[in-house]
């Protein structure tokens, strides 16, 4: 049986979706079957990233209101067999969504795959709360500033209160991503720092994805940033996604800078 991994933030533009496209994909590159679901009912972008958006013909509302089965509604990965996607519905809103309809979903891809990733909507209303529901574990996304930081603080809140795990006496295991970090603005204390944010969240740091512009161009192109060479965040995925998969991979520090290089790389234009 597979893992259900909830990707989750507690506010919108942190690099949610983007992070589960990457983690899918790249778990998949460690030979392990992924599937991605879109749970963003109504609002779905996930399809986008991951390059598929004009394979979509049937969606998980379909497959949960017994339309169409699930291997009609699941579609391949261009770049990797073992990645699969299910879309969100378009047409509804998340009113549609039903616990036991989620659940029989959930255990019927748990089934055929290692890791079922949820990409969670944005905020923390009911489609949030149906997401993290039959998790078994989450991964919050976070940005080094205060209010995203603030906002995972309590999607967290929920995801240890309503969960189902939580709710059977057990506990939903919880690991921090922290997104687009610019390690001039860290050193110059205008961003968190990684510490300051575990302290805050106490949740273990999964990793650490350094800001690049590589991953706005890789969305647009619907080819996830996981793929293209030399790119930093890029790289940081790949590191993620092995350490997801049980491999002891070290953790790059990358809100370090060399300031006496940098000091002596701008006395050369003095």
């Amino acid at each position: 049986m597979g893992i259900v991994i909830a990707v989750i933030s507690g506010k919108g533009g942190v690099g949610k979706t983007t992070a589960t496209a990457n983690l899918g994909l790249g778990i998949a590159m460690n030979g392990e079957k992924v599937v991605v679901v879109d749970f963003d009912i109504g609002q779905r972008n996930l399809d986008m990233i991951l390059g598929l958006e004009n394979r979509v013909v049937y969606d998980m509302v379909q497959v949960m209101d017994g339309e169409v089965n699930i291997k009609q509604a699941l579609i391949k990965s261009k770049v990797n067999p073992d990645l699969s996607f299910l879309a969100a519905s378009q047409t509804k809103d998340k009113t549609v969504l039903d616990s036991n309809k989620i659940k029989e979903l959930l255990d019927n891809l748990k089934k055929d795959f290692d890791y079922v990733i949820l990409d969670a909507p944005a905020g923390i209303e009911g489609g949030y709360e149906h997401t993290i529901e039959f998790a078994d574990a989450a991964i919050i996304v976070v940005n080094p500033e205060v209010s995203s930081i603030r906002d995972a603080d309590r999607a967290i809140g929920i995801l240890d209160s309503k969960s189902q795990k939580v709710k059977d006496g057990e506990e939903v295991v919880k690991y921090l991503i922290i997104n687009r970090i610019v390690a001039e603005m860290v050193q110059k204390g205008e961003m968190l720092n990684s510490e300051d944010i575990l302290e805050i969240l106490n949740i273990k740091l999964l990793g650490k994805i350094p800001e690049d512009r590589g991953v706005i161009d890789a969305s647009n192109q619907g080819k996830p940033v996981i793929l293209k060479d030399k790119s930093i965040a890029g790289e940081a995925y790949k590191r993620i996604a092995m350490r997801i998969c049980g491999k002891n991979v070290k953790m790059e520090d990358i809100e370090r800078v060399d300031v006496s290089f940098m000091n002596k790389f701008k006395g050369i234009f003095k």
